[in-house]
């Protein structure tokens, strides 16, 4: 379709969402390429929260066997643009397949057995992990590099 985002946000930027009472939710934009290459973070610095996507999840973290996935970038990401919060930021992934909404960074930095381990440790790790094909995959990649769009636009 050759569909195309209306905006790009850039790394460092700052939009507001909406608003909570009368005060703007301001969010800084933090590139954290690794799942994708253009995986974003979002932080809510004013509720001392990260909204991480499939960057980081609780206990784990994006797959990076697709999608231009990197494990050397994820590991690099995480490691400058989200464990460099302070460690009472709660972080809210995209999905939790236990059911957890949040954990902190504080917890994933203690208990996230894929990234307490050293960059190639954490690469190797990825490399192994051996998941299943998504089942949708074939649909949601072409659909995700179109912004969600199909056919002509």
């Amino acid at each position: 379709s050759g569909a195309k985002a209306d905006i790009y946000m850039k790394d460092g930027e700052l939009i507001q969402i909406g608003e909570t009472g009368k005060t703007p939710v301001i969010l800084e934009c933090r590139a954290t390429p690794g799942h994708t290459n253009g995986c974003m973070s979002f932080v809510w610095h004013k509720n001392t929260s990260v909204f991480t996507g499939d960057t980081l999840l609780i206990r784990g973290c994006g797959r990076t066997d697709f999608q231009q996935g990197s494990s050397d970038k994820l590991y690099t990401s995480i490691q400058t643009k989200i464990f460099t919060l302070p460690d009472d930021y709660r972080v809210y992934p995209a999905h939790d397949y236990t059911g957890q909404l949040y954990s902190s960074i504080l917890e994933e930095k203690t208990h996230n057995s894929r990234l307490t381990k050293s960059r190639d440790e954490f690469i190797q790790i990825m490399a192994n992990l051996k998941l299943s094909h998504p089942k949708q995959i074939d649909k949601a990649l072409p659909a995700n590099l179109m912004c969600g769009l199909q056919g002509d636009v």
